[in-house]
């Protein structure tokens, strides 16, 4: 079951890269070029927001099945912050995940109650631009380019 999590969230993650950089460079364009917000640039964001809690979802199951508390319990928190790799798998890519997701549901909620094109973009391109700052810097690169 781990294995087969663990590939899923990776290429889902793949999935998620690519939509969010559409999403992002969307907002971005239409903003700076003072376009109209249309049903395709709503459709756009929302299936950034899907595509990204269905990555949650996977990345819970893959947290629980990879049993990381029984070692969090083993080794304590002061050995798990002391080894990088551990960090970075428990704490750091799991929170700054988090946040990403969180800063797109957020974004999304807020785009939909403005009321014009200017600032539906801004917000979107606002949200979504931090949410992919923080995937970029916290996606393993070197275990992504070695599967």
């Amino acid at each position: 079951m781990y294995n087969t999590f663990k590939t899923l969230h990776s290429y889902w993650a793949y999935l998620v890269l690519l939509i969010l950089v559409l999403a992002t460079f969307n907002a971005l364009v239409k903003s700076f070029g003072k376009k109209e917000y249309h049903a395709k640039d709503f459709r756009i964001s929302l299936f950034t927001l899907i595509v990204s809690h269905i990555q949650l979802i996977i990345a819970i199951v893959l947290f629980f099945a990879a049993d990381y508390l029984s070692l969090i319990q083993e080794m304590g928190m002061g050995a798990i912050m002391k080894n990088a790799v551990l960090r970075s798998n428990i704490v750091e890519h799991p929170l700054t995940m988090l946040i990403a997701i969180a800063l797109i549901t957020i974004g999304y909620s807020k785009h939909k109650k403005k009321l014009t094109s200017a600032s539906k973009f801004k917000t979107i391109a606002i949200f979504y631009s931090i949410a992919l700052v923080l995937v970029l810097a916290k996606i393993p690169w070197s275990t992504w380019f070695n599967s």
